[in-house]
């Protein structure tokens, strides 16, 4: 099984953006020596906790930084760029980094009216999906009247983020679908079934590649484990109640406050989706998140607030994927 990384470089509270960023490059450095196989950042825009707004330029400063791991994103939001840009942008990424770039493309627009209107894209823009999937990847066979010169020709692999009718757009183009893993997982089974079912074999694809995206911790004991995803769980929950998704704060701080029963409801939520425990607990769980949705691939993300935390759930993570699968006995 392959064993994949996102990050989205989230800020911790009383840190600049630019640390998060900066450790986001260390952290690819970290993963590529554990031996994971991809590493992907994200795209948000005008969200206070997040610092990963720009995933091609963080993405070529990740691949700058390694040697063998392959470097993507998870994944450009192609609604708020014109496929030309992207096309030249990944075209420059593979010409500097052969072999080792991905294209993950998303459909979402910006969070706020004010994001999307800076951003110069409407709700709607979402709907032209597959029409500017199918845009971009024609400036990579030089199908199109303008050519774009630093991409035309090249083979950089396209990956479809499963939002909205993503499942669909994924198997009309032929393309791998990236799925999170949702917690009510016969959601998920239901739209990977889908995409099997229509899957149009591509110039890329001849068959169905399935990518589950998880929140994944592992630790020591399944008492620390459980600690790791609270940080981020709470941040979801400000930016449910708030409109703001916040700086990740200690976990300490977030068990120690006195919730509301909206907010105990959407922590509760919140953590129904990420999956974590003990080494043990861990193996059999993934082997079962595998087995149920036929994945090819795990794309795991943690995000805590203690950075050395996150480095060991994954070191523990990548000794998992060397370790034979657990009997289920």
């Amino acid at each position: 099984m392959r064993l994949s990384v996102l990050d989205r470089a989230l800020t911790r509270r009383g840190d600049h953006p630019s640390q998060a960023l900066r450790e986001t490059v260390r952290f690819a450095q970290q993963v590529e020596e554990l031996g994971f196989h991809r590493f992907w950042v994200a795209e948000h825009h005008g969200v206070p906790g997040v610092a990963g707004a720009a995933p091609a330029v963080l993405a070529a400063a990740v691949a700058a930084a390694t040697f063998r791991i392959r470097v993507g994103t998870g994944g450009v939001m192609l609604p708020n760029h014109r496929p030309l840009v992207v096309a030249e942008q990944f075209g420059v990424l593979e010409s500097l980094h052969p072999g080792r770039i991905d294209m993950g493309l998303g459909r979402s627009v910006g969070f706020t009216g004010a994001v999307r209107e800076a951003l110069g894209v409407g709700r709607e823009a979402a709907e032209d999906f597959g029409a500017l999937i199918g845009e971009l990847l024609d400036y990579f066979h030089g199908d199109r009247p303008v050519h774009a010169v630093p991409a035309e020709g090249l083979n950089v692999p396209a990956y479809v983020l499963a939002v909205g009718s993503g499942a669909e757009t994924a198997a009309e183009h032929g393309l791998p679908l990236v799925i999170g893993a949702h917690r009510d997982l016969s959601r998920t089974v239901t739209a990977v079934e889908r995409y099997r079912a229509g899957f149009r074999p591509s110039r890329q694809l001849s068959e169905p590649y399935v990518v589950v995206a998880v929140n994944a911790a592992v630790a020591a004991t399944s008492a620390q484990a459980e600690t790791l995803q609270i940080p981020e769980a709470w941040a979801t929950v400000r930016s449910r109640t708030r409109g703001v998704f916040e700086p990740l704060v200690p976990a300490a701080e977030v068990l120690a406050y006195d919730m509301t029963e909206r907010e105990r409801r959407l922590y509760d939520e919140a953590r129904e989706s990420q999956l974590r425990g003990d080494e043990r607990q861990m193996a059999r769980t993934l082997t079962e998140l595998v087995a149920r949705t036929g994945a090819d691939e795990l794309l795991l993300t943690l995000n805590t607030y203690d950075p050395a935390d996150r480095l060991d759930s994954y070191r523990r993570l990548a000794q998992l994927a060397r370790q034979p699968e657990p009997s289920s006995i």
